[in-house]
């Protein structure tokens, strides 16, 4: 079965690197920083994401996606293409994602106000957005744990 895979969370929290660990393989990446000076990013990556579920193709949203307004047209988008939808919380501080942002260069690091604006906007995803499953993601000492989230 396809699936749409939505990622949450700050930046610097380790979503591209899990991306590349665990769904490389199998699953179309789809993030707003491919095409960071496009108009209309939004509608780009919906469009890209309901072409790649519509052609049978699996898509991992790598985006900040920190609100349900973010999420749901995208869950929405999937459920109409009959996919699957699990969400991945990636779960860091603030300080960590400030630590980690540090280490980055060239175009990956941001400027840290940024991570801040994200934190004070982002909303764990829940399972009244339409997911299917939640999973929480920690990075504990250089390798990604992950676990179910309570769903409800």
């Amino acid at each position: 079965m396809i699936e749409l895979v939505i990622f949450s969370g700050l930046q610097a929290s380790g979503k591209s690197s899990f991306f590349r660990e665990r769904f490389a393989a199998t699953h179309e990446h789809v993030s707003k920083d491919a095409w960071p000076n496009a108009r209309k990013r939004e509608a780009r990556q919906r469009r890209l994401v309901d072409e790649h579920l519509r052609a049978g193709r699996s898509v991992v949203v790598d985006n900040t996606n920190p609100t349900a307004d973010e999420r749901v047209p995208l869950v929405a988008i999937a459920k109409a293409a009959g996919a699957r939808v699990a969400s991945y919380s990636f779960i860091v501080s603030v300080d960590e994602a400030v630590r980690r942002n540090a280490t980055r260069e060239g175009r990956a690091k941001i400027e840290n106000v940024g991570i801040y604006a994200v934190a004070k906007r982002l909303v764990v995803p829940c399972a009244a957005e339409g997911f299917d499953e939640l999973f929480e993601v920690r990075a504990i000492d250089g390798a990604f744990v992950v676990s179910h989230a309570q769903i409800g």
